[in-house]
């Protein structure tokens, strides 16, 4: 019987792509370049399963494509907003994830973009590159506290728990999170924490906000001119959820006019393009979406996309099935 085909839209860690040539008839992306609209629909008229990324855009046009040969989109990363979940349910496309690997990196990510922020790390570096530095002084770069500050975190799943877990038993941070329902007691109170009602309730009364909510039309633009101005002037906001979550313009305007102190960002709306407004600011770090990127835990995802594909080609339960 001839193998299953696969394609890998991008370059995967080395020792997954090795069990997939293994496994299946795959198509691997060698020169990692993005796909096209167009190859993105031939991919599905031409393969059993296609395996995106959260850098793949697959709107309804791409997944409405005729003569469909492919069965199930084996998503490499836990967020899928950027598939057209309607579209894919409408067209019977079963659609898996990869959750639960990659919690303590993102998390730690959130956590390094917080002390970069606060401590005006990715100025400073830039600083000392430029040759602009003339030695220490009592009041150069003053910066912001982070032991014993408060940090809201708006969603409170698996990564904003285990970051809330390394601000709290790390640095002695409150934690404050909003959530539509209490979270599990347990963890509460191994936190301390606190749930707020609201988003406009939290806000004010955070010197550090991180956003864990999934992106998509409900959540778009969560963070925009009003709520900023519900922040103090002194906090910080950090974004290792995603882009479309903040608006860009409302974050950027809200930093030149330091209606709030800095900003560590992950991701962007429209990744990967990056609004210049940015990139002309000292009171924002930015970093190129390396949420998940480590060795173990991008292999880890790999092993999960593997674990779904041989599940469905097996007809067994799909471990990690969204749709």
């Amino acid at each position: 019987m001839s193998k299953p085909k696969v394609l890998i839209t991008r370059r995967w860690p080395a020792s997954v792509e090795a069990t997939l040539q293994q496994q299946y008839d795959v198509t691997l992306n060698r020169d990692d370049h993005p796909f096209t609209v167009d190859e993105y629909k031939q991919a599905l008229q031409n393969y059993d399963a296609v395996c995106p990324t959260v850098c793949d855009s697959l709107p309804a046009d791409v997944l409405n494509v005729p003569n469909k040969r492919c069965k199930i989109l084996g998503n490499f990363g836990v967020g899928y907003n950027h598939i057209d979940i309607a579209a894919a349910k409408q067209q019977g496309l079963i659609i898996t994830n990869t959750p639960g690997v990659l919690t303590e990196s993102t998390a730690d990510i959130a956590m390094t973009l917080l002390l970069m922020s606060a401590r005006r790390g990715a100025e400073g570096d830039r600083i000392v590159r430029a040759g602009r530095w003339t030695g220490w002084c009592p009041t150069h770069m003053m910066s912001s506290d982070v032991t014993g500050a408060t940090l809201g975190l708006i969603g409170f799943g698996r990564i904003a728990q285990a970051m809330a877990g390394k601000a709290h038993h790390g640095f002695g941070m409150k934690i404050l999170y909003v959530k539509p329902s209490p979270a599990d007691s347990t963890i509460v109170d191994a936190l301390q924490a606190i749930r707020c009602e609201t988003i406009e309730a939290l806000l004010p009364q955070c010197d550090y906000v991180s956003l864990h909510c999934p992106g998509g039309n409900q959540t778009r633009h969560l963070i925009n001119e009003n709520t900023l101005n519900l922040m103090k002037p002194s906090a910080h906001l950090i974004n290792t959820a995603r882009g479309d979550v903040v608006d860009s313009k409302a974050l950027i305007k809200a930093l030149q006019e330091k209606r709030i102190a800095g900003a560590g960002l992950d991701v962007y709306e429209n990744e990967p393009y990056i609004d210049p407004g940015f990139l002309a600011l000292d009171n924002v770090s930015l970093l190129p979406h390396l949420g998940s990127a480590t060795i173990a835990t991008r292999t880890a995802m790999g092993e999960k996309v593997l674990a779904n594909l041989a599940a469905y080609f097996a007809g067994q339960v799909l471990p990690d099935r969204v749709v």
